[in-house]
C-alpha cells in the first residue's frame, strides 16, 4: 500500500520538478554507493575547459551524502519546485524550463570568479525566493517559533543554513539571481516602457508546450502552500486570509 502511494504521488509529480529532484536523488545514491565521487561532480572551471562538461549539471544535482543536510534541501526543491510549477508556471512549462536555464547560467557565471564547489543549495534558495516573491500573502510559521509572511522565507532558511555551519555566500547567491529572474520577469515589464527581457527560445515551446494536461494528472493541493504537508486553511466569511504553515 505505502509503495502504491508513494509510486502514484511520484507519477503525479509535474514533468520537471519529477525530472530534476530525480536526477539529485540519483546523483547523492549514486555517491553513496560508490558508484562515483563528488571529486568527479563538482564545479571546476579549469577541468570544465578541458572537457569536462557534466560538472556544468553535476554541481547543481549533488546535495551531499544521506543525512539530515539531504534530505532537508531535498524536500525544499521538492515543493517549491512542484509549486512553481504547478503555479504560476501551470501549462508554461517551457518559461519554466527557461527558468531553469537562466538562473543555472547566471550562477554558474558567477562560479567562474567565486571558488564554488556544488551550487544545488543556491538553486533550491533561488526557486523558494522566486516562489515567495509571487505569493507575497502567505502566512508561514518556522518550526513554531516565528511567524512571517513568505517573502522573509529565503532569509530564514538563510539563517538555519548558517546555524547548521554552511556557507553563507551560497544562499546568497541563490538570493541574488532568483531576485534577478523577479525583477526581469514581475517587476520591470510592468514599468513606464518596460519590456520583457527574457524570451522563452521557441525550440522550447515546441517540445514543452505542445501538448495538453494529463486528465488523471492531481495538482498539488493549494491549501498547502509553502513547504511540507503542514497547516490549514482558516476561512472567512467575506474572504480567506493568508493561509498558515507550520514547520515541525
Amino acid at each position: 500500500m505505502a509503495y502504491q502511494t508513494l509510486k502514484q504521488e511520484y507519477l503525479n509529480m509535474p514533468p520537471v520538478t519529477r525530472a530534476y529532484t530525480t536526477a539529485c536523488v540519483i546523483t547523492s545514491l549514486a555517491v553513496q554507493l560508490e558508484l562515483t565521487s563528488p571529486f568527479q561532480l563538482y564545479f571546476n572551471p579549469i577541468l570544465i575547459y578541458k572537457g569536462q562538461i557534466w560538472r556544468l549539471i553535476t554541481t547543481f544535482l549533488f546535495f551531499g551524502t544521506f543525512g539530515f543536510n539531504f534530505f532537508f534541501n531535498m524536500i525544499f526543491t521538492y515543493r517549491y519546485c512542484r509549486m512553481l510549477e504547478e503555479g504560476s508556471f501551470r501549462n508554461r512549462t517551457s518559461d519554466f524550463v527557461t527558468m531553469f536555464l537562466f538562473g543555472g547560467g547566471l550562477m554558474i557565471a558567477i562560479g567562474f570568479s567565486v571558488n564554488l564547489l556544488f551550487l544545488g543549495q543556491a538553486f533550491t534558495i533561488m526557486l523558494v525566493y522566486i516562489w515567495s516573491r509571487r505569493n507575497p500573502f502567505f502566512r508561514m510559521n518556522f518550526f513554531g517559533l516565528v511567524n512571517f509572511q513568505a517573502p522573509y522565507l529565503p532569509w530564514a532558511l538563510l539563517s538555519f543554513s548558517v546555524l547548521l555551519g554552511n556557507t553563507v555566500y551560497i544562499d546568497l547567491i541563490g538570493i541574488v539571481v532568483g531576485h534577478i529572474y523577479y525583477f526581469i520577469e514581475d517587476v520591470f515589464p510592468n514599468q513606464r516602457g518596460g519590456f520583457r527581457i527574457l524570451k522563452t527560445p521557441t525550440i522550447l515551446k515546441t517540445i514543452f508546450d505542445n501538448h495538453t494536461d494529463d486528465p488523471d494528472y492531481v495538482p498539488l493541493p493549494e491549501e498547502r502552500p509553502g513547504g511540507f504537508d503542514w497547516g490549514q486553511n482558516r476561512q472567512d466569511e467575506n474572504q480567506a486570509p493568508p493561509q498558515q504553515e507550520d514547520r515541525q
